[in-house]
């Protein structure tokens, strides 16, 4: 979907995940799978998109189904008057460019000690970047986070501009799912 086509609208329930990551409460919202079928990509995609009409700018999440999961926070919960549980209605439309992803800490040290990665990662495209730090930050464990930002400064150093044999959308490898209830 492009900037200019129109834009979906879908109902859903709020959900609460079972497990808070961090302090603030936050809502869930999975996306109906013809919603999801119109965004240009499997994995991660950056919407426009609105929650019972207030605005804000999100990326979605592969949830592993083909489809994608999005994550409300408490300032947004609390700005459209919603809560766990209740019905929402949501618009939303896939930007036209990408914005930059944030890098990762341990990414950015990674880069900063090679030089020769760094000038590839500068050479690749937001989507690529995208698609490296989301194979990184999927690894569940500490030592494997590790591993794979070795390998892909390595990877990079060797003038590889998108990471291989990752399915950014979970679906073949069931690495991501959305949150459990």
């Amino acid at each position: 979907m492009k900037q200019d086509d129109k834009k979906s609208r879908f109902k859903a329930k709020l959900l609460r995940p079972a497990n808070f990551a961090g302090d603030s409460p936050w809502a869930f919202v999975v996306l109906p799978k013809e919603v999801s079928a119109t965004l240009p990509r499997r994995g991660r995609v950056t919407v426009d998109a609105s929650i019972d009409g207030h605005g804000f700018q999100s990326t979605l999440e592969p949830d592993g189904q083909l489809s994608h999961w999005l994550k409300i926070d408490e300032a947004l919960l609390e700005a459209a008057g919603k809560n766990f549980g209740d019905i929402a209605t949501f618009d939303l439309m896939s930007v036209a460019q990408e914005p930059e992803p944030e890098l990762p800490s341990d990414l950015c040290n990674a880069l900063a000690a090679s030089p020769a990665a760094k000038a590839v990662w500068d050479e690749t495209t937001t989507i690529a970047r995208l698609d490296w730090i989301h194979w990184i930050t999927s690894a569940k464990q500490a030592k494997t986070r590790t591993q794979r930002v070795n390998n892909a400064c390595d990877m990079l150093a060797s003038g590889k501009k998108r990471v291989c044999c990752f399915d950014s959308s979970g679906y073949y490898s069931k690495s991501f799912s959305a949150p459990k209830t």
